[in-house]
């Protein structure tokens, strides 16, 4: 399975973007140890890995060491191992995909996604940065949107757009 690892982390002096493998990973702890050595000082280090055209992972360390994660779609846990490596620990679906499926049965908008996509993990990990939820699985249900769209989206929103689309030119 295809994949590109996209890391942002922010310091004292902005946001930073970096490619990282995955490639040596053997679990979360090593995907954390990576985060933590872009930049040892960063307050929030994120990560988007993008894999197939069909999967996102965002994965979020904080300086307090703590490790958030939230997959687009349990099935890239099953599909690869590089899901279950990234999705291993998650052990349920998206809070708040149940109050979006409740608004379907009113006149609230509804996920557009696939029938069968299970978004999995902390939906509120980007809620500090500025990116609620129900944003976050708005736009990663939204019709259409690739994993890379996804990314450039969220990034864009949170403040480091213009670093992650000059590490894509690079």
């Amino acid at each position: 399975m295809a994949h590109v690892a996209i890391a942002v982390a922010r310091g004292k002096e902005g946001w930073t973007a970096t490619e990282v493998s995955l490639a040596d990973v053997a679990d979360l702890d090593d995907v954390a140890d990576q985060l933590r050595d872009i930049n040892p000082d960063a307050d929030v280090s994120l990560l988007f890995v993008e894999a197939d055209d069909a999967y996102l992972v965002i994965v979020r360390l904080d300086a307090t060491d703590d490790l958030r994660v939230f997959g687009t779609d349990s099935a890239f846990a099953r599909e690869s191992r590089l899901g279950g490596l990234l999705l291993d620990e998650v052990t349920g679906p998206a809070v708040a995909i149940e109050d979006a499926l409740a608004a379907a049965e009113s006149d609230e908008p509804r996920p557009t996604g696939g029938p069968d996509a299970e978004p999995v993990g902390d939906a509120d990990l980007l809620a500090d940065l500025g990116v609620s939820s129900d944003l976050l699985l708005e736009i990663c249900t939204r019709e259409g949107m690739l994993p890379a769209d996804m990314t450039s989206e969220l990034a864009q929103l949170i403040g480091c757009g213009d670093e992650v689309e000059e590490l894509r030119e690079a």
